[in-house]
């Protein structure tokens, strides 16, 4: 078993490195008990890779955000992805707490990610829940899952980044729509009467592999580009 500290993972964004497996266990409905067998279960999904390309893969309980994400128990070193469609294993109950953000990670041992060659392909579960678990999240990893905020799990960040993008733009619009016209001749333009609007949490997926954690590099410029992008927009149509 890999302590909660040993392999923390940050990787560039990989859009195809999500499909292939359709993990059906667990899910966000069905959860594991720590000390208690369990069974991981999956199946095609009909989009590349297939999973006799994902091949020989390693499989692993992990916790974090869809930028960092740290190794909490290794289930197995290397499994034929393609047959069985099945892995059963015991989790360890002191890898950490009850909690809702546990996830399986599957990585290849041969095939690499379409849009980067020096990363694997990788496929997850749903986040999921263990009970019966007697373990802590160390501060690294609780600051992980606490990350989820602004790059959430079940969301992908070009999702994110989209709704904070639209955001941006009916925020304009409607602040532009809203402002009233200056009296002929005037240099002063009235003060608008709508506001910004907050770009909340991109919602969760239901539970399936497409529904996962997404890896993006330098998620903070990110995050920067776009509350930039919201504070010009609103600006500049305050100014008009």
């Amino acid at each position: 078993m890999l302590s909660p500290s040993a392999v923390v993972v940050a990787l560039t964004l990989a859009s195809s490195a999500f499909a292939g497996i359709f993990v059906t266990s667990p899910t966000q409905t069905i959860s594991f008990t720590g000390g208690q067998p369990a069974n991981i279960t999956w199946q095609e999904d009909n989009t590349t890779p297939l999973l006799a390309d994902f091949g020989l893969s390693k499989v692993s309980i992990y916790a974090g955000n869809s930028a960092q994400q740290t190794s909490l128990q290794l289930i197995s070193a290397s499994t034929d992805v393609s047959n069985p469609l099945f892995l059963s294993f015991t989790p360890d109950a002191s890898i950490g707490p009850n909690a809702a953000q546990y996830f399986i990670r599957f990585e290849s041992l041969s095939l690499k990610d379409a849009t980067d060659p020096t990363i694997p392909a990788l496929a997850f579960s749903h986040v999921f829940t263990m009970s019966g678990m007697t373990g802590v999240f160390n501060a690294e990893v609780q600051s992980q899952i606490d990350g989820q905020s602004t790059a959430p799990i079940g969301g992908t960040a070009a999702a994110a980044a989209n709704t904070a993008a639209n955001t941006a733009a009916n925020t304009a619009a409607n602040t532009a729509a809203n402002t009233t016209p200056a009296p002929a001749g005037s240099s002063k333009t009235a003060s608008t009467t709508g506001s910004a609007s907050k770009t909340g949490k991109a919602a969760a997926a239901s539970g399936s592999s497409a529904a996962v954690p997404t890896f993006a590099a330098s998620s903070s410029k990110m995050w920067l580009g776009i509350a930039t992008t919201v504070f010009g927009a609103v600006m500049g149509a305050a100014l008009l």
